[in-house]
C-alpha cells in the first residue's frame, strides 16, 4: 500500500462537476492498494497518516500532527501509484489491486481513519474520473509505503 500525503490549506474532489469531498487545512491523501496488502498494512498506514507531525508549531517548526491543528483528510484512491515504468513509455499497473480487492480495503481505510481521527473523512469516488484541486502548503509532500514498515 502506498500513500502520498500532501499538506494542504484546502483540497477538493469533483466528479462530473459535483464536489464529492472537500477539506480546509489537513492532508490530501492519494492511496494506492496492491494485492499483497492486508489489514495490518491498513492499520499501520492509517496510524502513520494520523500521527505524521508536519504542521507548524508556534516556532513554525513541523511538530504538530493532524489532531493538534484540528485538520481534515481528503482520501482519494489512486491505482496509478503502482505504475511500473521500467519498460517502454506506457506504464503497467499489474501490481495495483483489482477493484474486488481494492474497494473493500479503501472503504476499510476510511473507517479506520474516521475512528482514529474522530472526524468524517472526505473522499472521492472509487474508479471515477476525478478532478482534484488543492493548495499544497509548503509544499510538503510525503510518500509512504507499507513495505517500509518491515525495515524499521
Amino acid at each position: 500500500m502506498r500513500a502520498v500525503l500532501q499538506r494542504v490549506t484546502e483540497a477538493s474532489c469533483k466528479v462530473d462537476g459535483e464536489i464529492t469531498g472537500q477539506i480546509g487545512t489537513g492532508f490530501l491523501v492519494l492511496l494506492g492498494i496492491e494485492d499483497a496488502d492486508t489489514e495490518d498494512d491498513l492499520n499501520w498506514l492509517a496510524n502513520k497518516i494520523a500521527g505524521m507531525r508536519v504542521f507548524g508549531d508556534e516556532n513554525n517548526l513541523m511538530n504538530k500532527a493532524l489532531a493538534d491543528i484540528d485538520g481534515d483528510i481528503l482520501l482519494i484512491s489512486q491505482f496509478t501509484l503502482f505504475a511500473q515504468t521500467k519498460k517502454g513509455n506506457r506504464p503497467s499497473f499489474i501490481r495495483a489491486a483489482r477493484p474486488d480487492k481494492a474497494i473493500p480495503l479503501y472503504e476499510q481505510m476510511i473507517k479506520i481513519l474516521e475512528t482514529i481521527t474522530g472526524k468524517k473523512i472526505a473522499t472521492g469516488i472509487f474508479g471515477a474520473d476525478m478532478k482534484i484541486g488543492l493548495l499544497n502548503d509548503g509544499p510538503v509532500t510525503i510518500v509512504m509505503d507499507t513495505r517500509d514498515k518491515e525495515n524499521h
